[in-house]
């Protein structure tokens, strides 16, 4: 099975002490860095992935939960 693919913005800044700064401003908290551009790239895509990855505990549950979509 085949995963879709996302797109999203990053932020990359010069850092003070050499290197990059990546961040995503669509999904807060989500920043990576490294020693060039390229790195900073590489590492963001993972900080990314994992970012985004479902944890086990999100996915349980209550049997009296409900599930709503909203658009915003």
């Amino acid at each position: 099975r085949r995963k879709s693919k996302v797109k999203l913005r990053v932020v990359l800044e010069p850092s003070d002490e050499g290197g990059y700064t990546a961040l995503v401003p669509a999904l807060p908290g989500c920043v990576s860095e490294g020693d060039n551009r390229e790195e900073a790239l590489t590492n963001i895509q993972e900080a990314i992935r994992l970012y985004l990855e479902p944890v086990e505990d999100d996915l349980q549950a209550r049997s009296d939960a409900e599930v709503v979509e909203i658009a915003v």
